[in-house]
């Protein structure tokens, strides 16, 4: 039997142990392993309790069940649920009574999804929006997954889809009448106008695209610097726990360590370097060649420096915040002290560059948390602009994306060859609606829908 006509089942709740858990079953012999294992099939859509029993008639637990018949179901197969009571021994008792089942097994990761797409219950934009949910840290995040998952971009896209194949078929009709005198230019001319409005809708999603990429992939900070001026002390400070060892000897990081933040909803990856330095032992070496290539793909780099013995930065492309730390220690005393903005090139280590001054003037002492609160505010507001105000972005995937640009560049070669003959611009029609179909998924995707679903949690 092929693995999609086999039944599956999987847990589809947290890891135990826990107060309840939830298995899901699902496919052909979904009613006869309800039956076998319940002693019945309850009332579509109701939990029903019921005594759960192995193939031996032993007892496995006191449950509820649901039955949801297909394809009014999640994955538009038939589908059984079993809440029962979270510990091991429970689930491993139930996982091997279902697999005592002809034809049934586990599930692999992504696969409940996958056939609720292959069933026609959501399109791939909904599949992915379903796994950014699955996956988001925090709540804008959460709310621009859920956008996804309403299928706002896939509703787009196929009314889209729709209005290219009316245009098509206008174009189409005018080559077959083109006999008739005027009737092609009746008829490519609203084709003609329905392209261009298409363009403009499309441009338009497509450049708010960063904000959707850049709040699911979240936003990297680098703290780095010379070695030995606080970096550790701040990343615990940020992360308001010990997530790095903090040691008065110079070159105790060799590593890059990261923490997520949640900053006011936006997501940020805080990753702490090496101290980069000139050095003869290979260990550290390989920290700081490790720290500068963490500088070199971060979104913004707090460069770390000794209020007492402050160093400069070579300018390069990555935007840079100098924060001088160790103020309780400044001779001058522990007032007002300059962040300054500039840009670091991390491939040449430290030296004097072009800075500007920023509009904030603080400096901090990660040791006693002096100005780290102004310093988070001020995260927070770079994390806004960098994100982008609104959460109206569409697109949060690169896949999606290249498949609009493909139907954007598409749109604008017909309306640039219709004059050389309708049957060019009918072909660059047919790949914009092909594009469109592959973004929903629904067009000579299978090769992509393994490396898509691979990535799900088991039971989704």
């Amino acid at each position: 039997m092929h693995p999609r006509e086999q039944t599956i089942f999987a847990l589809s709740s947290g890891r135990p142990p826990s107060a309840i858990s939830i298995a899901r079953v699902s496919g052909p012999q979904a009613a006869t392993v309800l039956n076998a294992l319940a002693g019945e099939i309850p009332v579509p859509r109701m939990a029903t309790r019921a005594l759960l029993r192995d193939g031996n008639r032993q007892p496995i637990d006191d449950a509820l069940i649901l039955w949801f018949p297909g394809p009014a179901s999640a994955t538009g197969e038939d589908v059984a649920e079993f809440h029962v009571h979270g510990g091991r021994a429970v689930l491993a008792a139930l996982f091997a009574a279902l697999s005592a089942f002809d034809n049934v097994r586990a599930a692999e990761p992504g696969e409940f999804t996958r056939r609720a797409f292959e069933n026609g219950k959501l399109d791939l934009t909904e599949a992915e929006g379903l796994d950014d949910l699955i996956h988001a840290d925090t709540d804008r995040q959460r709310r621009q997954a859920l956008r996804q998952l309403k299928g706002l971009l896939g509703d787009r896209a196929r009314d889209w889809r729709a209005q290219i194949i009316e245009a098509s078929a206008l174009i189409e009709a005018g080559i077959d009448f083109s006999d008739e005198g005027d009737v092609p230019t009746e008829l490519i001319a609203p084709a003609l106008a329905k392209i261009k409005a298409l363009l403009v809708e499309i441009q338009e999603v497509l450049a708010a695209q960063a904000r959707g990429e850049r709040l699911r992939e979240g936003l990297v900070v680098a703290i780095a610097g010379p070695p030995n001026v606080g970096k550790s002390t701040l990343m615990n400070q940020l992360a308001r726990r010990e997530v790095a060892i903090v040691s008065p000897h110079a070159g105790t990081t060799r590593d890059i360590i990261e923490v997520q933040l949640d900053l006011d909803g936006y997501p940020v990856t805080v990753i702490d370097t090496a101290g980069i330095r000139e050095t003869d032992d290979p260990v550290e070496r390989e920290g700081v060649r490790r720290a500068r290539a963490g500088v070199a793909e971060a979104d913004l780099v707090l460069w770390l420096v000794d209020a007492q013995h402050e160093k400069s930065f070579d300018q390069g492309t990555a935007p840079v915040w100098v924060v001088r730390n160790k103020i309780d220690l400044d001779a001058i005393g522990s007032g007002a002290i300059g962040l300054r903005v500039g840009t670091v090139n991390p491939k040449q280590g430290v030296g004097v560059s072009e800075q500007r001054w920023g509009s904030a003037d603080f400096g901090i002492s990660a040791s006693r948390g002096d100005g780290i609160q102004e310093l988070i505010a001020a995260l927070v507001k770079f994390a806004q602009s960098y994100f982008g105000s609104g959460e109206g972005g569409l697109i949060s995937r690169e896949r999606q994306r290249k498949l609009l640009q493909e139907t954007m560049v598409s749109l604008q070669r017909s309306v640039r060859v219709i004059q050389q003959g309708e049957e060019l611009a009918a072909e660059d029609l047919r790949i914009a609606a092909r594009s469109l179909g592959q973004l929903l998924g629904r067009v000579d995707v299978e090769d992509l829908l393994d490396a898509i679903f691979r990535d799900f949690c088991i039971g989704k």
